[in-house]
């Protein structure tokens, strides 16, 4: 029996999830039940993978449990771009091998396909799911520099882009912050806890799954062929299991110390009036990732919950999976700043919502991924491209637990295992001296 000890290290309410109407979310389990396949974590790669195993299996039995409800974990916390290109947030920049680099293009646009069929067909709104594309915004000359680089990567791989001056950057934003941008279409945008909400009610609506929330699994084990897990009031028997909990996957037993523990955060305006709205200027909504990996992030959002920006910058490295709860109120001076300093016209303008969220990276860049047991499967270590890859690792966790031959993703093909770490505390004192040195040299950009 494993006993699993949850560290939810989320601090702040998330604003994606606070804006929308409320939610009656699904019970907990509070009886003994059997399935074919049972999904731990309401996410990115458990709903994907709910999803495909019902295209798979028309008649198989699925639960899905989560520790709390869909939405405030770290899906629904989520910057929401589904991104199509290359974009490793380890290195200083997003390009890497031509050859590999189109390989990830192909896998990361079947994640998106996926996912724009998913919203097709349960008729969401283009709120959830947006396929317009994202600018790499950069404010430096080293940012533009960054683009332009990143530019001639994509041409090289045949790939379409648009270089935005800073009259093209203005007009689109309404700030004089930026110098340019990279402009490319593949990327969609997501309300994330609007996507994965409506997700999970249509797959409990049209009784493809059963979804268990505010179920934490306490324990598991083998029993027999099969695998039992118990939560606080019920327990679940399953043929398969699949583990979609991205780093969590340590706290039930695997993949120890083998994984980096990355934390984010994100700040959201209140609802602007439409004077305020008018003095911004700009378009009514946009997307804007940052030119080096380790910069802002930064949205305009118009739909449920009124017009507003949304930040994101700032991450720190938090191997214990736990967060200090004075860490927001540090973090808020920072993207204050960043607020001020790309929309002076409008100053005063409080945010409304901050919150933090986890994102899970390996040293080699590699899934933590496949049958760790016989009928246990892990679908996790997202690698920071958690949409487009967490989507990826749902359908290919999907795929192997019911054996089929034929796969969504030809291009992927079994990897390494994650490296393991360096020992403590050099591994905390090196992440953390690499990640305050970047945020040093990202300057503007932050």
């Amino acid at each position: 029996m494993i006993r699993v000890q949850l560290k939810p290290a989320d601090l702040g309410e998330n604003g994606w999830n606070a804006i929308l109407p409320p939610r009656i979310p699904a019970p907990a389990l509070t009886q003994d039940i059997d399935c074919d396949y049972c999904i731990v974590g309401a996410g990115v790669a458990g709903l994907a993978a709910a999803r495909r195993l019902r295209q798979l299996d028309a008649e198989a039995s699925i639960v899905i449990l989560d520790s709390r409800e869909v939405g405030q974990g770290p899906a629904g916390r989520n910057s929401g771009y589904m991104i199509d290109l290359p974009h490793a947030l380890a290195g200083g920049n997003y390009a890497g091998d031509d050859r590999e680099d189109a390989r990830q293009i192909r896998m990361n646009r079947t994640a998106i396909a996926f996912a724009e069929e998913t919203a097709r067909e349960y008729g969401f709104s283009r709120e959830a799911f947006d396929p317009c594309g994202k600018v790499n915004a950069a404010a430096s000359l080293a940012g533009c520099r960054h683009n332009e680089h990143y530019a001639r990567h994509l041409d090289r791989l045949g790939e379409p882009f648009e270089l935005l001056d800073a009259r093209s950057m203005r007009d689109l934003c309404g700030s004089d912050y930026y110098r340019n941008g990279l402009r490319t279409p593949g990327t969609a945008l997501l309300q994330p806890a609007l996507y994965f909400r409506s997700l999970a009610d249509a797959l409990v609506q049209r009784q493809t799954s059963r979804l268990y929330e505010n179920s934490p699994v306490r324990e598991f084990a083998r029993q027999g062929e099969r695998w039992k897990l118990i939560t606080p009031n019920g327990s679940v028997v399953a043929e398969r299991v699949i583990l979609a909990v991205n780093g969590l996957i340590e706290t039930f037993g695997y993949f120890h110390r083998r994984l980096l523990h990355i934390n984010l955060y994100g700040s959201m305006t209140r609802a602007l009036d439409r004077e305020e709205i008018e003095r911004l200027g700009g378009e009514s909504c946009w997307g804007f990732a940052p030119s080096v990996p380790i910069g802002s992030s930064l949205r305009k959002i118009d739909g449920t919950g009124g017009t507003r920006i949304v930040i994101r910058n700032r991450c720190t490295y938090e191997g214990s999976l736990t967060l200090p709860a004075g860490r927001l109120d540090r973090i808020a001076r920072d993207h204050d700043r960043t607020f001020g300093l790309r929309f002076p016209q409008l100053a005063g303008i409080e945010m409304e919502y901050r919150w933090s969220g986890r994102l899970c990276l390996s040293r080699n860049d590699v899934w933590a991924m496949g049958e760790i047991e016989p009928g246990l499967f892990s679908a996790c270590c997202q690698n920071g491209l958690g949409l487009a890859r967490g989507t990826l690792a749902g359908i290919l966790s999907a795929e192997m637990a019911s054996g089929g031959a034929d796969s969504l993703v030809p291009d992927y093909s079994p990897e390494a295992m994650p490296q393991r770490l360096f020992p403590e505390p050099f591994m905390t004192l090196g992440a953390r001296g690499v990640i305050r040195f970047q945020e040093w040299r990202a300057g503007r950009e932050l």
